[in-house]
């Protein structure tokens, strides 16, 4: 007892438990979105849905500067200081609107080429075309949340979280239902629109966020200190979804586009059961690492962290093997049965995959911009390689055998770069 309540006061605990609701709701959501996409347009659909996302996120993570992140450390590692965040908060307007609208440009004049080299085919340029006129509403829905975050205003982060994840279904379902595969695109890029009214909404009655924090002139010396977190997040952009573009593009070469739709449901459902605990990382851990200096005391957060995370995980990732039948039939349909052998390799790169992003954030939160580039872009190439090879012998599943081989790698060498941490 003496052990659980020792447990139970830790801050991440609290977090868990606050971000617990939001996850569900975001899980609930994203399983009945999946479900209604699935029915309606199949794996092939469920293809092209990958594509636009991966290609989306590319164009989302430019148009916010890839900031996000620093400003999230930098508000919680000056949380003493006003005008420090204030120098913080103005700069990352300034970078956020101005690449906003240089990314919508783009995609509303090259909408057609667009089109046909994500989606193979023009008709749906229509769709680009509206995701150019709705981005700059993303990019600011993300450095709002970031805000939030780093003041640590967790209550209202998770309201926020909750009202984007049943409007995200309300669009999805009711669109795709109306319009099919072009509505679920749609869908996908036109909802934040509704989110960011209500952002302004709940920033608005923050006591901690003043107004005049976000009116003044770009300030070189901050946008200098953000830039460095600009270039991680853009190698992040430039890599996963490429790869996954990638990757997706040879099972569909290899195999065909249905064994590409079944990969990708699966890789949607791992994101989907994996919130709960990336939510609370990105949401405590973050702001927690830019607090600490010391490397004894950052080793006991990294063990405590540890301890907490990884056995409810491995015991969660089992039970989803041995339910894996049960789950594909209620989230998906018979059409999506193929998935069923994707499972395992899955589930082992996704234990190792958060045990890895446990001692990787540091990097981020250390600013140790060259590693975190080296390791990221290594990963990434790794990961493709062994994808394309595994491919052309297994099918789609050696996409996801390659997936787990590269993140056992990938930890390893975590363990090798942070040794003198974890040392003590």
């Amino acid at each position: 007892m003496f052990l659980l309540n020792r447990i139970l006061k830790k801050d991440i605990i609290k977090v868990f438990s606050l971000t617990a609701v939001s996850t569900l709701v975001k899980m609930f959501t994203g399983f009945i979105s999946i479900k209604i996409v699935a029915s309606l347009i199949g794996p092939a659909g469920i293809a092209l849905l990958g594509q636009l996302n991966n290609f989306s996120n590319i164009f989302l993570t430019i148009s916010s500067g890839g900031i996000n992140t620093g400003v999230t450390k930098y508000i919680a590692q000056y949380s003493e200081s006003r005008n420090k965040i204030r120098l913080f908060i103005i700069s990352a307007v300034w970078i956020v609107g101005i690449m906003s609208i240089l990314c919508g440009f783009t995609l509303i004049i090259g909408s057609s080429f667009f089109a046909r080299f994500i989606l193979d085919d023009e008709k749906y340029s229509s769709v680009l075309m509206i995701f150019g006129f709705t981005i700059i509403f993303y990019s600011f829905n993300s450095l709002f949340l970031s805000i939030l975050n780093g003041y640590r205003e967790f209550k209202k982060f998770v309201f926020v979280t909750i009202i984007s994840s049943l409007i995200g279904l309300l669009f999805s379902s009711i669109l795709t239902f109306i319009f099919g595969i072009r509505g679920a695109l749609t869908a996908a890029v036109t909802f934040e629109l509704v989110v960011f009214v209500i952002i302004l909404l709940v920033i608005s009655k923050s006591t901690l966020i003043r107004q005049q924090e976000f009116f003044g002139k770009f300030r070189r010396d901050a946008g200098k200190k953000l830039a460095n977190y600009s270039l991680m997040a853009l190698v992040t952009a430039a890599t996963v979804p490429v790869s996954q573009l990638i990757i997706r593009s040879s099972i569909v070469k290899y195999t065909s586009l249905g064994d590409a739709g079944l990969w990708e449901a699966m890789n949607r459902l791992s994101s989907m059961y994996l919130l709960v605990i990336t939510s609370s990382l990105s949401v405590y851990y973050l702001p927690r690492l830019s607090q600490i200096s010391a490397d004894t005391e950052l080793r006991s957060e990294i063990i405590s962290i540890y301890k907490i995370i990884l056995p409810p995980l491995l015991v969660f990732i089992l039970m989803i093997f041995v339910m894996r039948d049960a789950i594909i039939n209620f989230v998906f349909n018979e059409r999506f049965i193929g998935m069923e052998r994707l499972f395992g390799f899955q589930l082992i790169g996704d234990f190792f995959k958060i045990s890895s992003w446990i001692l990787a954030y540091q990097m981020v939160a250390r600013s140790m911009t060259k590693y975190y580039i080296v390791t990221e872009i290594l990963g990434s190439i790794l990961s493709v390689t062994l994808a394309m090879f595994l491919i052309r012998i297994y099918g789609n599943i050696g996409a996801n055998i390659g997936y787990a081989i590269a993140y056992i790698i990938y930890f390893i060498v975590m363990l090798v770069i942070f040794r003198r941490v974890l040392r003590g």
